[in-house]
């Protein structure tokens, strides 16, 4: 990876819920420690094949170490600071009871959240922030 960011979250492109959660990281986020990319893009084939098949997970890239589903989006909100640390202790939870509520909202997300007809453009002030 390039440039000086230390996290990467993968998500999925034509989701509502997942493009709300990543205007929610960026709306939050301390510094610059994120970079954003699609399930659906380059970057994404590229480092982890395995979560571009199915496109039903946010993935965080952070250094060597690959979190998905709800682990992703704890750390995430962890790292964002302030009272989002708060969020850790959901990973006392075992993961396959974590995992299972968040299957179930990916499994209902288009429904419920709606679904894209293309990928997320990143917008000018959003650029620098993504991958591809």
């Amino acid at each position: 990876m390039e440039g000086k960011f230390e996290k990467v979250i993968l998500f999925d492109g034509i989701c509502g819920l997942c493009n709300a959660w990543v205007d929610f990281v960026q709306r939050r986020k301390r510094g610059k420690i994120f970079k954003f990319a699609t399930l659906q893009g380059n970057f994404a084939q590229s480092r982890v094949p395995q979560a571009v098949q199915s496109l039903d997970s946010v993935v965080l890239i952070s250094g060597d170490r690959i979190f998905y589903k709800s682990s992703a989006a704890i750390r995430i909100l962890c790292d964002l600071g302030g009272f989002w640390k708060l969020s850790s202790f959901f990973l006392v939870i075992p993961s396959f009871l974590r995992d299972g509520m968040y299957d179930l909202v990916a499994f209902n997300r288009y429904r419920l959240f709606g679904k894209l007809e293309s990928c997320r453009v990143p917008t000018a002030e959003e650029k620098e922030s993504f991958l591809d």
